[in-house]
């Protein structure tokens, strides 16, 4: 399970390694020419390209990580309009539109309260809320895209007649025990498989059994009780999801003809793949063996890079590296 922390960097050349655990270059060269790899076939050898795309993983191998409202439960009890306010958010909100906000703010360098402010006005998400009262502060981590969510969640909450306030409260130990006791803050953007966990080891202790799955369904109801024991309740999952994720460029997926790690596998039998990563993704099961056991991947070669950060992306549009380990909804990948 990853830890959330990141700072998403423009198409640029990347000169320093950004790592991280479990948790954005541009090439210059021709559109589709072929890449750098020491590969043992040339099916599915790199292909260099500006454009980044991510393929679906369609067999689950990552846990499903949707955005999902977080709310102290006596808060929510107290004011019945607040976790439907946030549950119009989760109707409407998708992992493109999540991408873009991201871009918007990381690429852009617009402010995260002005892009937040633009979507609540462009989604219509306002409309027919039932309407509350009372002071409500969100709390935001301490990256780009929770800092847009807050203040989305409290622009949608302003609508529905609440005193609402978005504030950066920091990582998930501090901001989590601030929920649960709800005097600074009382509701919050969350994910679902990685606070499904964190709430897991809180209960259960360090290192207990998984319950989070790739099932967004499961690893809700997997949740609910884990809420209950903690004085938390949750709304309902977005379809927006910010997780580990693959990518080609899109040059390398249209060349394919593939836009699912399936079909991925399905074209690349020649062992000519070349995976780029984190240094400990040889090992994860959620990285290189879990590619290989659930999608029978196989790979000419690994390239140690960062987790999801500028080197694996500019090693993937500079044709070094066939696919890449990314986050889903990282502005890098906001289309052309």
């Amino acid at each position: 399970m990853r830890t959330r922390i990141r700072i998403v960097a423009p198409l640029v050349m990347a000169v320093a390694l950004t790592a991280a655990c479990g948790e954005s270059g541009s090439s210059g060269s021709d559109e589709g020419g072929s890449g750098g790899g020491t590969a043992s076939g040339e099916a599915c050898a790199p292909i260099e390209g500006d454009q980044l795309v991510v393929l679906e993983d369609d067999l689950e191998l990552q846990n499903a990580d949707n955005v999902i409202p977080a709310v102290n439960a006596a808060t929510a009890a107290a004011n019945p309009a607040l976790l439907p306010a946030l549950d119009a958010v989760s109707a409407a909100l998708t992992t493109d539109e999540l991408v873009e906000l991201n871009a918007a703010v990381d690429l852009q360098r617009e402010s995260a309260e002005d892009v937040a402010t633009a979507w609540v006005e462009e989604s219509g998400v306002t409309d027919g809320l039932e309407q509350g009262s009372g002071t409500i502060v969100v709390g935001g981590g301490n990256f780009t895209e929770s800092t847009i969510l807050a203040n989305i969640y409290a622009e949608v909450l302003r609508a529905a007649g609440f005193d609402a306030s978005a504030r950066e409260v920091g990582n998930r130990d501090l901001y989590l025990a601030a929920l649960i006791e709800g005097t600074e803050i009382q509701a919050f953007p969350e994910y679902v498989s990685t606070v499904t966990e964190a709430l897991n080891a809180k209960v259960n202790g360090p290192n207990p059994e998984p319950v989070a799955s790739g099932d967004v369904e499961a690893t809700v109801a997997a949740l609910q009780p884990l809420a209950e024991a903690n004085g938390l309740v949750f709304g309902e999952p977005s379809e927006a999801a910010d997780q580990n994720a693959f990518a080609v460029t899109q040059a390398f997926a249209d060349e394919l003809g593939v836009s699912t790690l399936s079909e991925l596998a399905d074209a690349c039998d020649d062992g000519s793949l070349v995976l780029g990563g984190p240094t400990e993704c040889p090992t994860r099961p959620f990285c290189q063996p879990g590619l290989e056991e659930t999608y029978g991947l196989e790979f000419d070669s690994f390239r140690e890079l960062d987790t999801g950060g500028p080197l694996t992306k500019a090693a993937l549009q500079q044709g070094e590296v066939s696919l890449g380990l990314v986050f889903s909804s990282d502005g890098a990948l906001a289309q052309d």
